[in-house]
C-alpha cells in the first residue's frame, strides 16, 4: 500500500494566532495533528511541543525499527512518544508562569502497508471514507460525549450544546494521559481525515464527505474543507490531514501478470 498525504491549516475568521499544528512524514507514515487550549499563546507553544516531539522520536524510532515493526511495537512506541511529550508540556507549563495550564489534543497515525496505528486525546478526530461510507473512528473524550454516551441529550441537541469545547482529556495538562490507541485494516482507495474541531464544529459530517467524494486532487479537497469550514463562521482554527491509500503499482502488475490481465 503507498499513501499520498496532503494538509492545509487556517487561522479562521475570528481568531488572532493559530494554535493547531499539523505535520506528517511521508517516509515513514507518520501523521501528527494537535489544537492547543491555553491563554495567552500557550496554546500554540503546548500544540507546537508536542508535533515536534512526537515527530521528532516516533520518527527516528520508525526509521530505525523499519517496517518489520510488530503492531504491538509500534503501539508501545506511541505510547511512550506519548508520555514524553506530555511531561514536557507539563514540565514547561509548571515552570513557566504564562504557560501555566496550557495543553493539546492529538491525533497521531502510523500508516505502514495495510495497517493504521491511532492514537487520540481530546476532541480533535479522525474519520475514514471507504467506498461512500463515512465514518468517524475516533471517538471524542469530551463531556459532550459523555452526555451521549450516557443517553443525556440527544445528537440534535448536541449539534447546539454549549459544552461543544469542553474536553476530558488532553496532553500536557496533568503528569499523566491516557492515549487511546486502535488499529485498523487501510483498503486501497480509503482515504482519511484528521481535523481539528475547527472544521468539525463548523460543518456537518454529510457536508465533509460530501467534499470528499469530490472528484478532484487531494489537496483540492483540503482546500475545499478549510473554505466551508471559513464559510460556515470560520470561529476557530481549521486544521485538515487528508492520506489516500492506493494499492502498491508494483504488487498490482505483478497480480495482473499472473491473471493475464
Amino acid at each position: 500500500m503507498t499513501y499520498e498525504i496532503c494538509t492545509q491549516t487556517h487561522l479562521g475568521l475570528l481568531r488572532e494566532n493559530n494554535e493547531d499544528v499539523v505535520e506528517f512524514d511521508a517516509l515513514s507514515g507518520l501523521c501528527i495533528l494537535a489544537d492547543g487550549m491555553g491563554g495567552y499563546n500557550a496554546g500554540e507553544v503546548a500544540s507546537g511541543m508536542a508535533a515536534a516531539f512526537i515527530k521528532s522520536e516516533m520518527g527516528r524510532w520508525l526509521a530505525q525499527a523499519g517496517r518489520q515493526a510488530s503492531s504491538r511495537e509500534v503501539r508501545r512506541a506511541m505510547e511512550i512518544c506519548v508520555d514524553n511529550a506530555n511531561h514536557s508540556i507539563f514540565n514547561a507549563a509548571h515552570s513557566n508562569r504564562q504557560y501555566a495550564g496550557m495543553g493539546t489534543t492529538l491525533v497521531v497515525g502510523v500508516f505502514q502497508d495495510g495497517r493504521l496505528m491511532l492514537g487520540h486525546i481530546g476532541d480533535s478526530r479522525c474519520y475514514r471514507l471507504r467506498g461512500r461510507e463515512f465514518q468517524q473512528i475516533t471517538k471524542d473524550h469530551s463531556l459532550l460525549q459523555e452526555q451521549l454516551d450516557a443517553g443525556l441529550i440527544t445528537p440534535q441537541q448536541a449539534q447546539v450544546s454549549l459544552n461543544k469545547n469542553l474536553v476530558t482529556r488532553a496532553l500536557g495538562v496533568e503528569d499523566t494521559v491516557l492515549l487511546e490507541v486502535n488499529e485498523y485494516r487501510v483498503d486501497a482507495g480509503d482515504l482519511y481525515l484528521m481535523c481539528s474541531d475547527g472544521l468539525s464544529d463548523m460543518i456537518s459530517d454529510a457536508s465533509i464527505a460530501a467534499i470528499l467524494l469530490h472528484p478532484t486532487p487531494l489537496e483540492h479537497k483540503a482546500l475545499m474543507l478549510v473554505a466551508a469550514a471559513n464559510e460556515s463562521g470560520g470561529r476557530d482554527n481549521i486544521s485538515v490531514l487528508l492520506a489516500q491509500a492506493t494499492e502498491d503499482s508494483a504488487k498490482r502488475g505483478l497480480l495482473s501478470r499472473m491473471l493475464g490481465k
